[in-house]
């Protein structure tokens, strides 16, 4: 006999020794299983997707009313303001309440849902206003209306400054 020969055969009749045939099929029947199972493990993807802010490049000048997510927007552009599109300028802050629309980025032909905020606290900006109420809706449905001052003046010594919007994600 060959020496890999007898190496198999001992190999074989110690794991025969320790061994039932029970347990081996156990454990052929849980790798089967488990292979089975593997792909409904969640898989962190992250670093693979864009943001909906990286996917939404403006292509168009984010300091005019025809910008894409301004497509629900009405009152003064915090661009215009000292702030940018999705920060309020220094001396105010955001309304913790926002309405919401879903405007069409003609860059890449999706929809984006996008959020605005009124920045209180300052003095009205009174600059680069703009309305576009595109999928506005009546008051009934309060969280989808860009007619209502969002502020509410909750102790602040100003009301109204201006608007920012931030792309939340992609519009399913």
């Amino acid at each position: 006999m060959n020496w890999f020969d007898n190496i198999s055969i001992r190999a074989a009749t110690r794991l025969a020794d320790r061994t039932s045939r029970r347990s081996v099929l156990g454990s052929i029947g849980s790798a089967i299983a488990g292979g089975v199972l593997l792909p409904l493990l969640p898989v962190d993807r992250t670093f693979a997707q864009e943001t909906a802010d990286d996917a939404a490049e403006p292509m168009q000048d984010p300091m005019q009313c025809d910008y894409w997510a301004y497509c629900s927007v009405d009152g003064w552009l915090c661009g215009c303001c000292g702030g940018s599109t999705n920060s309020c300028p220094p001396g105010s802050k955001a309304a913790p309440i926002t309405w919401t629309g879903t405007c069409l980025n003609p860059a890449d032909g999706k929809s984006y849902v996008v959020a605005y905020h009124d920045c209180c606290g300052a003095f009205p900006c009174q600059r680069c206003y703009c309305n576009t109420n595109e999928g506005d809706t009546m008051r009934y449905h309060p969280q989808r209306s860009n007619s209502v001052l969002w502020c509410g003046n909750g102790g602040a010594p100003f009301g109204y400054h201006c608007t920012m919007s931030r792309i939340l994600s992609v519009a399913e």
